[in-house]
Formats: structure tokens, sequence, C-alpha cells
């Protein structure tokens, strides 16, 4: 697959649909790989007439993997998404992210304004410090390590169980795609310092309320009500901050994208870039 070369880092990313249509720019969340938007997904959203481009964040997948005296922000992140869209040959975009890549995302929208047609910012907060924190249980899913992947099993087994720890009690996975998911993963990269170091810097970026406050691009964001890692109140926070926004939160929804939400996803991305449209 192609990379992006920019901001210090090698980035990989995938292009689906047709050069010159207009662009979604998928960002994932923290530690996960590209993968975590599925190609079944971008194909619908190229299906409707988008090109789509999803990309490894630094740390993690194929991209650039750093070290420990190699820190960094939400708002090199931000940048690094740029140099996505710079190779692409994207000048505007519609930037989706979810959990730390909507934080990422709203970090785009307010840092780089010329460059965002809308915002779709999904399970994911402003760094309030004020909001509840995630469920123990929750918390435990990103804190704690996985079991060495040499005994395969364990690490398959503790896999399944935090991606359902997190996941929606209304639209649960398919039987063994969580599992199925896992081994994908594991097979294309396996890099845990990585998810650490994206961990700092969320910290570092620290409250972005100031920020956030400053975007303009029509949004959307969607939450899970049931969410037990970033709390719906991360989502109002957001939309409150975000001159007209939209809030569509989701009953049963947690902090996950099954297949029985694709089209409620794509459903709200599609109205970002609509009230874009209607924008213009």
């Amino acid at each position: 697959m192609p990379t992006a070369i920019g901001n210090g880092v090698e980035l990989e990313y995938q292009v689906f649909g047709a050069g010159g249509a207009e662009t979604f720019l998928l960002i994932n969340g923290l530690g996960s790989q590209m993968t975590r938007w599925p190609a079944d997904f971008c194909g619908r959203l190229a299906d409707a007439g988008f090109q789509v481009v999803r990309f490894d964040n630094r740390d993690v997948g194929k991209s650039t993997w750093l070290t420990d005296d190699q820190p960094y922000t939400v708002e090199d992140m931000a940048a690094d998404a740029m140099a996505v869209l710079d190779a692409v040959g994207v000048a505007r975009a519609h930037i989706v992210g979810m959990s730390m890549g909507g934080m990422i995302a709203q970090t785009v929208a307010s840092d780089f304004p010329e460059r965002t047609l809308s915002l779709t910012s999904i399970m994911s907060a402003t760094g309030n410090p004020d909001l509840p924190p995630a469920t123990p249980k929750a918390w435990a899913v990103i804190s704690q390590p996985a079991p060495d992947p040499k005994d395969r099993e364990a690490y398959l087994a503790h896999a399944v169980e935090n991606a359902e720890t997190i996941g929606s009690p209304a639209y649960p996975w398919p039987e063994g795609a969580l599992r199925e998911r896992a081994e994908q993963e594991l097979a294309r990269a396996f890099n845990p310092a990585g998810v650490a170091r994206q961990m700092g810097a969320i910290r570092a970026s620290g409250d972005r309320r100031a920020k956030v406050r400053t975007i303009t691009a029509p949004t959307v964001v969607l939450h899970g009500a049931e969410d037990p890692l970033v709390p719906p109140e991360g989502g109002r926070d957001t939309a409150a901050l975000i001159a007209g926004a939209e809030l569509r939160e989701i009953p049963g929804m947690g902090h996950d994208l099954p297949p029985a939400l694709y089209e409620t996803f794509l459903q709200a991305m599609l109205r970002a870039a609509q009230r874009a449209h209607a924008n213009a």
C-alpha cells in the first residue's frame, strides 16, 4: 500500500472510490489499525459517490513506530492526517474520527479549518477534566497489558473479552467475528509500546476545549448512550462547544463499530457532508 511521508513519519494509507470525488478521511482510535474502519464499511461510503481514505496513525500498524524518547501530541497526529491528504492530493476533506481519532479530527478542524469540509466526531471527548471517567472495567481494557501473543489462545481470548467489555450491548458482533478481527490485527502488526505513547499524546494535549470552541465546520457528534469507556457526557460536551453541532446519541451503542451500526455511522457522516453542502 502507499505511504505518506511528512511530519517526520511515514503513514500507510488506503484509498477507496474514485479519485476526484469528495473525500472522507477516516481517523482511528487508540492503538487501533486502519482496518478498524472495515473495508466493507469504506466500500459502502465509496458506493455513495465519495473517495474514502483510511490510514494507520503513527505508532500503530504499518506506519512509523517511534520510541519513548520521541514524545508527541494530538496536534502532531492531526498534522500527520494532513500529510496523508497531501499524499492523496486532496485539498479539503470531510474529517471523521472515532475515540482518540475523534480527538485528532477535532484538532484537524480547529488547526486546519481551511482543509475541513465537515467534522464527524464519534465516541470521543474534548479533554474536559470535569467529565465522568471510564468505568473501572472499561479503563482496564486500555490500561492493562495483553498477554504475550506467543500464548496465542490467551492473547486472542483477552482481545475478545476486552472488545466485549466496551462493546455495544444492543448490537453484538456475529459469532466468531471479534476473534477473527483479533487474529487479523495480530498478523498485520503488533506494537503495544505504541499504545502507551499514544496515551501520552492524549495526556500531553490535555484540555482541548479552547480549541474545540473555535471549530466552524459543520459538525455531527455521534455517541453511544451506553459507552463505558468515553461516557456519553463526552459527546454532549463536544456538541455543546461547537456552534451549530448536531448531537446523535444512540441507545444501546457502546464504544465500537459493529456491523449492525454501519448504517448509523454512515448516516451521521453523510449528514455532516450534507450540512457542508448546505453551507457552501
